[in-house]
């Protein structure tokens, strides 16, 4: 395969307004090649649809593809504003494992210091997750569940060889389940998070970059 001369594309996929809104007004400074931010749709097939639609796109046919939005906490002690980096995803179709968790890992408690992350599988799902169904999922070994983030990634790995990751902001957890999350403390301390995540995002990226052994 001939190497890539110019700058690698990065394409962020998100699910809903809010989390888009997020991304667009967070700091854009520092990205090490084309971002492109998606917004899919909320559930799997939506997330599925935009996806191979956008990296249809020959611009886009070798790009790193990132999953991020918010999510729901499966393990006790976790909290709104919590960060969760998937070192894989799941759904009943396929386990797509994660390129450079650890990278994500240090550049987030560079990028939001104070912030605990955590890592683990993250599962998919094509409802909202509450109550004892969390602990169904647990027993899994997952550590949060969300609707897109395993249809993004499974998508983006099908269309063709490209890292790919997912990270996540706690939106709820058991002990913090939530409503509606735009009007309490739990959806705009994720907010925030989210905002605060692209440096991060884009030194993973940048990562990728250098000459492999």
């Amino acid at each position: 395969m001939t190497p890539q001369t110019g700058p690698s594309p990065l394409l962020i996929a998100c699910a809903l307004g809010i989390e888009h809104l997020a991304l667009r007004t967070g700091d854009r400074a520092g990205a090490g090649g084309p971002v492109t931010v998606l917004r899919t749709g909320m559930g799997p097939k939506a997330a599925e649809r935009s996806v191979a639609r956008v990296l249809a796109d020959p611009a886009l046919a070798s790009a790193a593809v990132l999953a991020t939005g918010f999510c729901a906490g499966l393990a006790p002690g976790m909290h709104p504003g919590d960060l969760v980096v998937a070192e894989e995803t799941r759904d009943p179709r396929s386990t797509v494992p994660c390129v450079s968790t650890d990278r994500l890992v240090k550049e987030l408690a560079r990028a939001v210091p104070g912030r605990t992350v955590h890592t683990g599988p993250l599962t998919g799902s094509d409802h909202v997750v509450r109550g004892p169904e969390r602990a169904d999922l647990l027993a899994t070994g997952a550590i949060a569940v969300d609707m897109e983030s395993a249809a993004t990634l499974l998508t983006a790995v099908r269309t063709g060889p490209r890292p790919v990751a997912a990270v996540r902001v706690v939106v709820d957890a058991p002990e913090h389940e939530l409503v509606r999350i735009g009007t309490v403390r739990g959806g705009i301390s994720a907010f925030r998070v989210l905002r605060s995540v692209l440096p991060a995002f884009f030194e993973w990226h940048r990562s990728l970059l250098l000459p492999r052994r």
